[in-house]
């Protein structure tokens, strides 16, 4: 009978890993992941910078629509009218004229939760005053300032990861470009082929 067992396990030897095998195969496993683990991070990012680029853009276009449907000024502010674009935002037709939101007297159109913490958002002109800055279209769709002192109506908002390298900051950065007619479109400010990227120079 022993004879017989070993002339079967000489002819039917046992597979499987050996130890050093099982620690190569896992370190292989290991370098993969530190590979792919950063890069699948870094898309997912970039996927979520420019669905905010977008939801910007929708937001702006909605008020814009609802500005000249309505025959009101339509704004897009600050969620509870901060100061924080990165806290969200809220479409409304101004139905009191009082130039700030009110979820009792103003007609909300949509509103938009806070975003990622590894995206940051930053205005210029109406959308970067200190106190309550806005977004604002006339019944003509153009878009309009108000108050003493309202800024400029060309405005942008910059969208930009602040979890990379600075040196990187810029190509990881998405404009959405509102300019005085009422136009919106988003941009990089780093493309070579698009140089009026910026409120200045809107159309």
């Amino acid at each position: 009978m022993l004879a017989l067992n070993m002339r079967l396990s000489s002819r039917y030897p046992q597979s499987g890993f050996t130890l050093i095998e099982l620690i190569f195969t896992i370190a292989i496993a290991v370098v993969l992941m530190a590979v792919a683990v950063p890069s699948f991070i870094g898309f997912q990012r970039n996927s979520e910078l420019t669905s905010v680029t977008n939801s910007l853009i929708s937001a702006t276009n909605a008020a814009r629509a609802e500005a000249m449907k309505t025959g009101m000024n339509a704004f897009v502010v600050p969620t509870a009218n901060g100061n924080d674009w990165s806290a969200g935002w809220v479409v409304f037709v101004d139905r009191d004229r009082d130039n700030s939101y009110s979820a009792a007297s103003d007609t909300t159109v949509l509103a938009q939760g806070a975003i990622a913490s590894y995206l940051s958002i930053t205005g210029t002109g109406n959308a970067a005053l200190s106190t309550a800055p806005y977004i604002m279209f006339d019944n003509s769709g153009y878009a309009k300032s108000y108050g003493t002192t309202p800024g400029v109506p060309n405005l942008t908002l910059s969208i930009a990861r602040n979890d990379v390298p600075s040196a990187q900051t810029a190509t990881e950065t998405r404009r959405v470009v509102v300019a005085r007619t009422g136009r919106a479109r988003s941009c990089r400010p780093t493309s070579s082929s698009d140089t009026s990227c910026s409120a200045s120079t809107a159309d």
